[in-house]
């Protein structure tokens, strides 16, 4: 899991990653790849 401070462009890096908010952190997840993961905060 990679820690960034932007997670926009993140994001973009492919069509299934979703933008999540758990427990006052930021947090991208992808169910099918799951190598696209990040935090932030």
């Amino acid at each position: 899991m990679k820690v960034r401070n932007s997670l926009r462009s993140l994001k973009s890096r492919h069509r299934d990653c979703q933008v999540v908010r758990r427990k006052g952190r930021i947090y991208v997840i992808n169910k099918t790849h799951r190598r696209f993961k990040a935090r932030q905060g």
